[in-house]
């Protein structure tokens, strides 16, 4: 077994300038599983986001090793939801990565900035 890892950080108040001001952001980039969690943290929603983003990108990060070039996995391929006791997983959407046996996801966030680490095991 061998392990990957990638982490990011990004201020949430990049998160929610980009989503006041671009019509597409939140469609480009969350499902609707994603949204419809999000949504519903009411005036905490941009944090969710942020999270969610951070989640995202730090899963690209640790899954990269198995991409050809960038643009074989887009942002709804990666799906961050949260199991009955409230811990995020990542899921893959419409993507395949056989050689992965298990993922693994920290997610925080502060009133400024939200934090991911994921963690993946392969053959």
């Amino acid at each position: 077994m061998q392990v990957s890892c990638g982490v990011d950080i990004i201020e949430i108040d990049r998160v929610k300038k980009s989503i006041e001001n671009t019509d597409r952001f939140v469609k480009d980039i969350f499902t609707e599983k994603e949204i419809e969690y999000c949504e519903s943290k009411r005036i905490a929603k941009y944090q969710h986001y942020a999270a969610r983003f951070a989640a995202k990108e730090a899963t690209f990060k640790a899954i990269s090793r198995f991409l050809k070039n960038k643009s074989d996995i887009s942002w709804k391929n990666i799906q961050v939801v949260n199991d009955e006791n409230g811990k995020p997983n990542v899921e893959f959407v419409d993507v395949d990565f056989p050689q992965i046996t298990s993922i693994d996801i920290s997610i925080s966030h502060s009133k400024d900035n939200a934090v991911a680490f994921v963690t993946v095991l392969y053959k």
